[in-house]
């Protein structure tokens, strides 16, 4: 999320750190803007950190693209910090449980493990890198011509 670069050599810090509001907001095609799969990315963090704090699962599929509020330059850098912000909290708390936490359900045995939803919400988050890194091709591609 924030530093890595052995999988993609990149990452979504990398990726978004340059994005201005505009960019972030823009609109091509009918594919997510870069502002909804960075919300979408930092949904799924922030319920699984829940979770790993002791709090019920709460996040749904159906909401994981609901951005809103997202009006300004200002929340635009206010979001990204929040992203950094938990991306670092989700990292901690990986790095801090035992082997039998990993192989633990992950509030219910149905979702499988801790381990099978971290190594979830990893390719998770290198298959939306992937757009993100071509969406913003496409936008620097556009502003060019």
């Amino acid at each position: 999320m924030l530093n890595g670069r052995w999988i993609a050599n990149t990452n979504f810090k990398d990726q978004l750190s340059q994005v201005t509001w505009e960019e972030a907001t823009t609109q091509i095609g009918s594919l997510n803007t870069l502002a909804a799969l960075a919300y979408h990315i930092n949904y799924y963090i922030a319920g699984m950190i829940h979770v790993f704090e002791g709090g019920p699962l709460e996040i749904r599929d159906k909401y994981s693209f609901d951005l809103q509020g997202l009006d300004s330059a200002e929340d635009w850098d206010t979001f990204r910090q929040t992203m950094w912000a938990n991306a670092e909290k989700f990292a901690a708390h990986v790095e801090a449980m035992s082997d039998e936490q990993l192989g633990e359900p992950f509030v219910d045995e149905k979702y499988g493990t801790y381990q099978r939803n971290i190594e979830g919400a990893t390719e998770h988050g290198y298959y939306h890198l992937g757009q993100v890194s071509l969406i913003r091709k496409m936008i620097k591609e556009e502003k060019n011509n």
